[in-house]
């Protein structure tokens, strides 16, 4: 049996020129893959979410927030700069590519409230902006591995961060409009 891969997406009336919604995408983590380094709230542990974990969370990851802190190098989930309205898991990734898959979302940011962020990921992007994902109800498989697994959690936002502070290096953002 093949990989299956799973997409959704919440549809947004289209609005044209409006001043406070503009279109971002990224890539917010890989599936089934150490992280490269511990993401906060781990303990120092690096983590992998598990393809089937992922494919369950995948509807409570829409309607959630994107945030920012203004130094980029952590989350601040007081700091609400957009909004997902859509994820979809693809095949693989052009640095790994034995690896499963990757997830991508996209969806709005509120370019009108935060226009340095969109000037720094228009400025910066992909070269050098990352993402992380911010997850509660975690299961961790085994809590003394040095890799946590996890198998079952809830999707509650994702951050912008500076590429070498997220736990994925291959993540990345752009402004797509």
């Amino acid at each position: 049996m093949g990989l299956q891969l799973q997409s959704m997406a919440i549809e947004m009336p289209p609005v044209a020129r409006h001043p406070n919604r503009i279109p971002f995408a990224g890539v917010l983590t890989l599936i089934d893959t150490p992280s490269d380094k511990a993401p906060s709230g781990a303990r120092g542990h690096r983590v992998m979410l598990t393809k089937a974990a992922t494919d369950r969370a995948l509807p409570s990851l829409l309607g959630m927030a994107l945030d920012y802190a203004p130094s980029l190098d952590r989350h601040d989930a007081r700091r609400k700069v957009g909004i997902i309205t859509s994820a979809e898991v693809l095949p693989g990734s052009p640095v790994r590519p034995q690896k499963t898959s990757l997830l991508q979302i996209s969806g709005y940011m509120f370019a009108k409230d935060f226009p340095e962020i969109v000037r720094e990921i228009r400025t910066r992007g992909r070269a050098a902006l990352g993402m992380s994902y911010e997850i509660a109800d975690a299961h961790v498989d085994d809590p003394k591995a040095s890799i946590w697994t996890v198998s079952d959690f809830t999707f509650t936002g994702a951050a912008i961060l500076r590429r070498e502070k997220a736990a994925y290096r291959e993540t990345w953002i752009e402004i797509s409009g």
